[in-house]
């Protein structure tokens, strides 16, 4: 399909789509909506930012367009899940945005509000629900909502729910479910646990992988920067005021971490605000409505912005920390170089870190440059020893702990590259000898509160 009108969808989604300015279908889109339009389960592989939400939303649309009919109360013929506040509601906008010339009633069921609001939105019934698994849950259990009448079940960044420890409270969800349904699953990768949730919920379904434009991946500027921990605060700063920034998105692994960077930076000069599980859902939306509008060029997040958040212009990512999970690197560095951009993916490396670097490596199968916080090529060798120790006569970092069950082994030489082999290497399928759910267990899990 080289045009949306190639779909046959229904003139009124057609309408919205010209409104939208869309023309050529994504590969995943070209893939996933004839499959879902025929009714088939599928089970599509494919990154944050390829379109994902389109290849869903426009072919539920079209079934119900085709099918109009009244939805009981405290009912929803089509569920949409997904791992986060910010996720659900991009994906809600979209499902009204596509559904503009169509009277489909819609709902968000989300964490951090009252459920006051949710509880009248369901009463009468509404075709689409988008939620996160917690909260629809809570819905549930207080009598605000049934699901046996849920035609259709999409499940979006399938990985990050599970990642997240969802996979419980997905489990509880589907068993209220009807066995006569729809199954839709996205997932940027495939892990085992992922595999093994698809046989169970899904009934013979279609698989499809989309690697993301090479483009994309070729336009990201990765380096990593061998700094001591205690200095990372001035390092950052000092890029940030040399570096050419429009936007940048800055990562910490704890919600401290980013409450903390986010001040120092503003007690620098530097306007920046934080994003995190612990934020009031109006807090979160105000710092994101800025950061998109330009009003502040600088936000400091936990991962609950690395997966489904899609901003345009951002010109950098910068780990703070460096993730445990190497697939969280590639996530991450994702939401810079959109759309045909240019981008650069900095990492601020510690001598503990060091063997993070190394996962990292060996999932995207390419050695990333390491440079002087001023932008100098370091010669081939860290700035720590090779086994990741600090060199004789410096003072070790605070707080310095071995990480759990890993043998020091030789760092690779230092090279160059301008992509990422990873984002290709995931979206195939490709799994490294540790999937994403094992990995996390090396430290504690990412709060369910995001």
């Amino acid at each position: 399909m080289t045009h949306f009108q190639d779909f046959k969808l229904n003139d009124a989604i057609v309408r919205a789509l010209v409104d939208e300015k869309y023309l050529t279908p994504t590969p995943i889109q070209a893939q996933a909506i004839p499959v879902a339009m025929s009714g088939r389960d599928l089970i599509g592989i494919a990154q944050t930012g390829t379109g994902k939400t389109a290849a869903f939303a426009l072919p539920i649309l079209h079934r119900l367009a085709a099918d109009q009919r009244a939805v009981a109360r405290k009912c929803c013929r089509v569920l949409v899940l997904s791992p986060t506040r910010e996720l659900s509601g991009q994906i809600l906008d979209s499902f009204r945005a596509y559904g503009r010339h169509m009277r489909v009633r819609t709902a968000l069921a989300i964490g951090g509000v009252s459920m006051g609001g949710q509880v009248r939105a369901l009463l009468g019934g509404v075709e689409v629900l988008v939620a996160t698994p917690g909260r629809l849950l809570d819905l549930v259990r207080g009598n605000a909502l049934r699901l046996d009448g849920v035609e259709c079940l999409v499940l979006d960044e399938a990985d990050r729910m599970l990642d997240m420890g969802f996979i419980h409270d997905i489990r509880a969800i589907v068993a209220k479910l009807p066995t006569k349904r729809q199954t839709l699953m996205f997932s940027a990768t495939m892990p085992r646990i992922i595999t093994e949730l698809a046989a169970q919920m899904l009934r013979d379904p279609a698989r499809l992988a989309v690697a993301p434009p090479a483009t994309t991946a070729e336009r990201i500027d990765q380096r990593i920067v061998r700094v001591d921990r205690a200095n990372k605060l001035a390092v950052l700063i000092d890029m940030l005021r040399r570096e050419p920034v429009e936007r940048a998105l800055i990562f910490t692994r704890t919600k401290h971490g980013a409450d903390k960077v986010a001040r120092g930076l503003s007690r620098a000069g530097i306007a920046a605000l934080a994003i995190h599980g612990n934020k009031s859902q109006g807090q979160r939306e105000r710092a994101l409505g800025a950061f998109r509008k330009g009003a502040c060029r600088t936000l400091v997040a936990t991962d609950i912005a690395a997966r489904g958040i899609d901003v345009d212009g951002v010109s950098h990512v910068i780990n703070y920390d460096v993730p445990n999970v190497p697939e969280t690197y590639v996530h991450r560095i994702g939401r810079t170089a959109r759309a045909g951009a240019e981008g650069v993916a900095i990492s601020l490396c510690d001598a503990e870190e060091a063997a993070y670097i190394r996962d990292i490596e060996k999932l995207i199968r390419m050695s990333v440059r390491t440079i002087d916080h001023r932008g100098a090529r370091r010669e081939p060798g860290p700035a720590f020893g090779r086994d990741g120790a600090q060199p004789r006569g410096s003072a070790a970092p605070q707080g310095r702990h071995e990480k759990p069950g890993r043998k020091s082994r030789p760092h690779r030489p230092n090279g160059s590259s301008d992509g990422i082999a990873a984002v290709a290497l995931i979206a195939r399928g490709a799994s490294p000898d540790l999937n994403s759910a094992e990995r996390q267990q090396r430290l504690p899990a990412h709060s369910k509160g995001v």
